[in-house]
């Protein structure tokens, strides 16, 4: 499909320039055709008139001469079609791949480019400008809004399997009982449990105190029938005091021996959990259970949900946290990158990397883009614009070939009389 090349807003002021410089090479061409009219007609070819017409006839030739090789670029010469004419609009497609390899070849080298972006000093300027908060606070805004943009294009369903399929199979290569077993020892090294373990014998305490009747009710259905009632009661009564007792004692002494019972139980459970091949089947059985809930899958899968609405809300609010946080983390790394010569030099070196590895990856698609984009523009569109854009200096070429033949003719005429 043929592609009309878009007009820009110089076009007039060329055109008018290219019917300037036409009339002045045409206007040089008729007057020296007048003047070889006249000295042919009334002068002769002797004596100074000869000169005259030689000069002048030379003129003619040399500006007819560049006449028909500037028109022959762009069009047919008075519209014959002469061989090796128009040349743009008969040779644009070969025009075009000639530009695109010229453009690869000269301008897209991984050397050229890597040597310009060095020159340009381009991490020293852009931490300069990084550390101005206004800058860090606008390029922040910026950021902000093209993840925004992405977010919002992102589908929502197939990030949910994705991350419920990355988290479900994380969970499954790790084994649950060993895991378990490595926490429960750090809880309960250096006495780390020891005040979750207080706060559990406290509240235990108070529950006996506050639910005795109740504890009183459920069990009274279990007694014997032939205990008298009041003898069931002084029973009960002495039992909860009792182990109110032992665990009031629990609590003021750390050395209880029912407290290091149960530290050595814990700590036996913790080893057991690391290395008892029966609990790590047990615990790879109860992992799969869980792991199998909807509501495990349900939970993992609203994950990206969550993320993605507290990201969005922070990103439409100016005021948010992460804007914030986005603009003091901008500021520092501008400061960092003017205080540190070594990070300096390692992001310079990152990015020539880049910008090397672009040039050679994708130096053959940008000459691809030029010489595809020149193809498809219209033949006739693109001898006219090339011509607006290089006509006001060939219509130079048309008079000074017509002064340069009128210098070589009255040369040669000078030579030839000599000679004669």
């Amino acid at each position: 499909m043929t592609t009309v090349v878009v007009v820009p807003s110089s076009e007039t002021r060329r055109a008018r320039q290219l019917v300037v410089m036409k009339r002045r090479a045409t206007a040089l061409l008729a007057a020296v055709t007048v003047v070889f009219m006249v000295v042919t007609r009334f002068g002769g070819s002797s004596g100074w008139a000869g000169y005259a017409q030689a000069t002048a006839e030379a003129a003619m030739v040399g500006g007819l001469a560049d006449w028909f090789a500037v028109t022959a670029l762009f069009r047919h010469p008075l519209g014959i079609p002469i061989p090796h004419t128009a040349i743009v609009v008969e040779r644009k497609d070969q025009f075009a791949a000639t530009l695109g390899e010229f453009i690869q070849e000269s301008f897209l080298t991984p050397d050229a480019i890597v040597e310009r972006v060095e020159a340009a000093e381009v991490v020293p300027r852009v931490a300069d400008w990084l550390s101005e908060p206004d800058h860090a606070a606008h390029a922040a805004a910026e950021i902000s809004s093209g993840l925004g943009v992405v977010l919002s294009f992102t589908p929502d369903e197939e990030v949910q399997r994705s991350l419920e399929a990355m988290v479900l199979e994380r969970l499954e290569q790790v084994p649950m009982a060993p895991v378990a077993g490595r926490l429960l020892e750090f809880l309960t090294a250096e006495g780390r449990h020891d005040q979750v373990l207080d706060a559990a014998l406290v509240g235990l305490d108070r529950y006996l105190g506050e639910h005795g009747p109740e504890l009183r009710d459920r069990i009274g259905p279990e007694s014997p029938w032939w205990l008298p009632g009041a003898v069931e009661d002084r029973i009960f009564e002495r039992l909860l005091d009792g182990a109110r007792a032992v665990l009031g004692q629990m609590v003021t002494d750390p050395r209880h021996q029912l407290r290091q019972a149960l530290d050595q139980h814990l700590a036996r459970l913790a080893d057991d959990l690391q290395h008892s091949p029966e609990l790590a089947a047990r615990g790879e059985t109860l992992k799969r259970e869980l792991l199998e809930r909807p509501e495990v899958r349900q939970w993992v899968a609203s994950l990206w949900l969550d993320l993605k609405g507290q990201l969005q809300a922070q990103i439409d609010d100016d005021a948010s946290p992460l804007h914030d946080r986005m603009a003091a983390a901008l500021v520092d790394l501008g400061q960092r990158l003017h205080a540190d010569a070594a990070l300096r030099a390692t992001v310079d070196a990152a990015l020539a990397d880049a910008v090397r590895f672009a040039a050679e990856r994708f130096d053959g698609e940008i000459a691809d883009l030029v010489s595809g984009t020149i193809a498809r523009w219209d033949a006739a569109e693109t001898s006219r614009r090339l011509e607006l854009l290089l006509g006001p200096d060939l219509q130079y070429i048309r008079i000074n070939g017509t002064v340069v033949g009128a210098v070589a003719g009255l040369a040669l005429h000078a030579l030839a009389q000599v000679v004669a």
